[in-house]
Parts: structure tokens; C-alpha cells; sequence
């Protein structure tokens, strides 16, 4: 976590507004990103996108490791996935 995000959350300044939090969790990744295959760097982008649909929830949760957030976040649309194709499967099989 970059000190100046630590400053802020734990010596009783203004929060960062959680957006800005995320953009610099993709800033801090980005050699990792960079350090990944070209195919795979489209499925790292797509984590974060799955992040920023749920930004208002990592408002209301501020946590002071935001990405405890970022990840329940991503996890929660892939669960959604996991269940639509789930459901998928159960049609698909119901017409054999």
C-alpha cells in the first residue's frame, strides 16, 4: 500500500474516493501486468473492469486494505458467471 494511501486512511485525513483507490491498485500491478503474456494481460485488464462495477460497494465497505475489496469484488462476478452457466447446463441437459 503506497504511503501517501496509508497517510489518508489511518491519520484521520479525507478518504480517497474509492475509484481513485482502485486506479492506484492497477498503477501498483502494472509491472506485474506488464510482465505477464500479451494473451493473458487482456484477462488481468478484465479483473479490474469486474472491480469498477462495484466501486459503490468498496465506498460503503472502507476497508483499510482496499484490496480485500477489489477481489470480493471480482469474485462476486464470477460467481454470477459460475451460476449462469450453471443454469445453462441444467437447460441444456433438461432438453436431452
Amino acid at each position: 500500500m503506497p504511503y501517501a494511501l496509508c497517510e489518508v486512511l489511518f491519520m484521520g485525513r479525507t478518504v480517497l474516493p474509492f475509484s481513485q483507490v482502485l486506479e492506484q491498485e492497477v498503477q501498483e500491478w502494472r509491472k506485474f501486468r506488464r510482465g505477464l503474456r500479451k494473451e493473458d494481460q487482456q484477462f488481468f485488464d478484465r479483473l479490474f473492469e469486474e472491480a469498477r462495477l462495484h466501486v459503490q460497494a468498496g465506498v460503503y465497505a472502507s476497508r483499510p486494505w482496499p484490496f480485500e475489496t477489489i477481489l470480493i469484488s471480482i469474485l462476486i462476478e464470477h460467481e454470477k458467471a459460475l451460476v449462469a452457466l450453471r443454469e445453462k447446463l441444467k437447460t441444456l441437459e433438461g432438453k436431452e
